[in-house]
């Protein structure tokens, strides 16, 4: 796959399909790799991006720190991961895109259309990440890696993560930045020389920065309501997509619609179908000579764009 420099990261991604772009944020969580589209829970059963693509080019990346991305011991936030999305759209000479997000990647998805709203056309939001047992596991495995580093110090957390070959999610020891001590010799060597203390205060302030809440985690409410982007929202149905995550996003984004269908119930039929129809729909509402608000023929009851200012729920 190439290599892209995005916001000064080396960015792996991959370009699928033809037609209007899709900027896609994986799901995963700290494993959000491009793969993950093809690879992951629901993702996997719906064949979402195959479908896409015959649609749109799709654009997957691995998020930095992920997969084979690179990345830098700095603190985490929703608005570092925006900035490799769009360092990856100005790579890649696209003005604008729809983009979409899967789990986790929902939140960097509207980081980015909230600070770049001039950049997203439509966004896909599918089974956001969120609920109050998301946060507490989260600040849980921040809390092991934490006390792991204050106990046995940075050297042992990089001989850790050479060590063994899962992710932050399986095995919260080794930290954030464990793919990137397992593959980069040279980032290891700075990661060990970094004095304890900082190191602390950059981890403990990155955990606070992703996960300060029992909603979707990223941009500010008050963002989302001024937000005048289109977005689906899916809902997700476990501990770490609780449904109260995707009825946020409901709640904030004025020009949301509602795809009100359990998981056990969205299948490869469905679900694709009506995200296809959402984008198409987006796009015509953008089309010149259009005033807009878009609209909808209502045959299947799927609804379609909704006007400013209304939130549609459907069920289909």
């Amino acid at each position: 796959m190439p290599v892209a420099d995005a916001d000064g990261i080396p960015t792996r991604y991959e370009v699928t399909g033809s037609g209007p772009p899709l900027l896609m944020f994986s799901p995963g969580g700290f494993d959000s790799s491009g793969e993950a589209w093809r690879t992951v829970g629901v993702y996997r059963r719906l064949r979402l991006l195959d479908h896409l693509s015959r649609h749109y080019t799709c654009v997957t990346f691995d998020r930095r720190e992920s997969g084979g991305s690179g990345g830098r011991l700095e603190r985490l936030s929703w608005s570092a991961y925006a900035r490799q999305g769009l360092g990856l759209l100005d790579h890649l000479g696209i003005d604008s895109a729809h983009v979409m997000g899967g789990c986790v990647g929902c939140s960097t998805a509207v980081q980015l259309a909230a600070e770049h709203p001039d950049r997203v056309r439509g966004a896909v939001l599918y089974s956001p990440a969120g609920g109050v047992h998301y946060r507490r596991k989260q600040h849980e495995r921040f809390r092991t890696h934490l006390a792991f580093a204050e106990k046995h110090g940075l050297d042992e957390v990089a001989r850790l993560a050479r060590a063994t070959d899962t992710g932050f999610t399986e095995d919260p020891r080794p930290g954030p930045w464990v793919r990137l001590l397992r593959a980069d010799e040279d980032f290891a060597s700075r990661f060990a020389a970094t004095p304890l203390s900082r190191y602390l205060a950059l981890a403990e302030g990155s955990a606070r920065l992703l996960f300060d809440r029992d909603t979707v985690p990223g941009p500010e409410p008050e963002d989302l309501l001024a937000l005048d982007v289109p977005a689906l929202v899916v809902p997700g149905q476990d501990t770490s997509h609780a449904p109260s995550a995707a009825r946020y996003l409901q709640e904030c984004l004025p020009l949301a619609e509602y795809w009100n269908v359990p998981v056990a119930e969205q299948t490869e039929a469905s679900a694709p179908a009506r995200i296809l129809r959402f984008l198409a729909e987006t796009d015509r509402a953008r089309a010149p000579g259009t005033d807009g608000a878009g609209g909808t023929d209502g045959a299947d009851g799927a609804g379609g764009a909704q006007h400013a200012g209304a939130t549609a729920e459907v069920r289909s």
